[in-house]
């Protein structure tokens, strides 16, 4: 009998540089939303309101409301075994340290993700904006891996990751170029940036 709602969605998919963050949220059947209100696609909200969710979803955590966890995997293994091997791989680790159970747990997940297939599951298109236990995957993901990269920014300020996240905006590019790649870098993402 299903008991729990599990939402899944990524964060980083597409960035030259950092890790994937991803998601899951595991809420009761019964979940009440009023306990956290403005969850939404993070893409669409504002960085101070994701970092105001973030902190409430731990709030609720704590009181045993809901549960959470944002598994991240890194550069290495992006460039290694490819971005679908690293988000499944990251889905895999939330699973096992949410405990989930295939008997009590029907997962949502954004997009084009897919978890082992003994769980009860579908995948939903906009998923993060059409189901507030996804868009709430969303955010947590987003906030986690954003949080990284203001982090690793202080040792590699040259990038520009706490402007760009990783991502390949025009100075980022151009910094590739005039310094080359740094460690958190995913070489397979950025070969046709050339090395002046």
């Amino acid at each position: 009998m299903i008991k729990y709602l599990v939402g899944v969605d990524e964060a980083g998919r597409g960035p030259l540089a950092g890790p994937v963050a991803v998601g899951m949220v595991k809420i009761p059947v019964d979940f009440d939303w009023a306990l956290i209100p403005g969850v939404g696609d993070s893409k669409k909200l504002s960085e101070k309101t994701r970092e105001d969710l973030y902190e409430r979803a731990k709030e609720l955590r704590y009181r045993g409301l809901l549960d959470f966890s944002v598994a991240q995997v890194g550069p290495s293994v992006i460039d290694k075994m490819g971005i679908s091997f690293a988000i499944n791989l990251a889905i895999a680790r939330n699973v096992k340290r949410l405990q989930l159970n295939p008997k009590t747990c029907h997962l949502k997940l954004d997009g084009s993700l897919k978890a082992h297939y003994r769980f009860s599951q579908e995948t939903i298109i906009k998923g993060d904006d059409k189901e507030k236990v996804i868009g709430l995957a969303s955010v947590l993901a987003k906030v986690t891996r954003d949080k990284y990269m203001n982090k690793i920014d202080r040792k590699y300020p040259a990038y520009g990751f706490i402007e760009n996240k990783g991502y390949g905006t025009q100075l980022h590019r151009e910094m590739i170029a005039q310094r080359g790649k740094c460690p958190i870098h995913r070489v397979s993402y950025c070969k046709n940036i050339k090395v002046l």
